[in-house]
C-alpha cells in the first residue's frame, strides 16, 4: 500500500520483523535471480535497506553490493555483507560508469517522484547488456481481491504511482533500458489486517489519496471497523518485478 515516506533511520531496528522477515526476503531474491544473466559477475542492489533481500542474492561467481542513502540501514546492512556497503543516493552512486553487470531495486520505485533519475543512474552505471531488475505496481498488488481492497479501490490513485508499470517503461526507453523480462513473489507475512489498515490511516498514511478530505478517511475508518476478523491477515500480496537491458 502507499505510503507517505517513512522516517528510515528509525524503522531500521524494527524494519525485517514488521515486513515479513526471511521468508520474503528469500522470495524477492529467488524470483531476482531468474532475471539476473547467468553471465553477470557483479550487482548492486540500491535501497538495500537491512540487506535481508541482498544477502540472499547469491550464486556462483556473483558478487553483489548493496546502497542505501539511510544511514541506520546501510549500518544494518553492513553487518550481513561486511566490506559490500556503501551509504549513497540511488541518483548520484559512487561507481564509475559501465561498471556492473546488474542492478537491482526491490521496493524503491513506489517511494520516490525521482523515478527517471534512479533509472538513469543505473543505466549510467550498467555495461552495455547489464540488466535492472526492479519491483513495479506496488501499491497494486496489495489486497487484491480482498473486502479491503473492495473498501480502498475508490481512493487508491494508480495513475499516480510512481511505479506503474508504463511509466516506468517510458522512462527506461528514455535511457536506453529496454524491458527483457517479468518475474514475480509472494509477499510472505505482507497480508494486510482491517485493525492494521485503520491504524495507518488514522497516522496519516494514505494521505495523498484523501486531499485532506478527513470525512472521507473518517468514513473509510469506520468501514475497516466492521469488517469481520479486524486482526486475521488478508491474502499475501504478489509482487512483480520487470527486467531491463541497457542497450547501447
Amino acid at each position: 500500500m502507499a505510503d507517505t515516506l517513512l522516517d528510515y533511520e528509525t524503522e531500521a531496528a524494527h524494519y525485517d520483523e514488521t515486513r515479513g522477515g526471511v521468508p520474503r526476503a528469500g522470495a524477492a531474491a529467488a524470483a531476482v535471480l531468474t532475471l539476473v544473466p547467468p553471465a553477470a559477475r557483479t550487482l548492486l542492489d540500491l535501497a538495500c535497506g537491512t540487506g535481508l533481500v541482498t544477502e540472499r542474492l547469491t550464486r556462483p561467481g556473483l558478487r553483489v553490493l548493496g546502497a542505501d542513502a539511510a544511514h541506520a540501514m546501510a549500518r544494518t546492512a553492513a553487518g550481513r555483507l561486511p566490506g559490500r556497503t556503501v551509504r549513497a543516493d540511488a541518483r548520484r552512486l559512487p561507481l564509475p560508469g559501465a561498471s556492473l553487470d546488474a542492478v537491482t531495486a526491490v521496493w524503491l520505485l513506489h517511494l520516490v517522484p525521482f523515478t527517471g533519475e534512479v533509472l538513469a543512474e543505473a543505466a549510467r552505471v550498467l555495461r552495455p547488456g547489464g540488466v535492472l531488475v526492479t519491483t513495479v505496481d506496488k501499491d497494486a498488488c496489495h489486497d487484491v481481491g480482498s473486502d479491503i481492497d473492495a473498501l480502498l479501490r475508490p481512493y487508491r490513485t494508480p495513475a499516480t504511482a510512481h511505479d506503474r508499470t508504463g511509466r516506468v517503461d517510458a522512462l527506461a526507453a528514455a535511457h536506453g533500458l529496454a524491458p527483457a523480462g517479468t518475474a514475480a513473489f509472494t509477499g510472505h507475512g505482507q497480508g494486510a489486517t482491517p485493525e492494521a489498515v485503520a491504524r495507518r490511516l488514522r497516522a496519516g498514511h494514505y494521505a495523498s489519496w484523501f486531499r485532506g478530505d478527513a470525512a472521507a478517511v473518517e468514513t473509510l475508518t469506520r468501514a475497516l471497523a466492521a469488517l469481520p476478523g479486524p486482526t486475521a491477515p488478508r491474502p499475501a500480496p504478489v509482487y512483480r518485478l520487470r527486467a531491463y537491458t541497457r542497450t547501447d
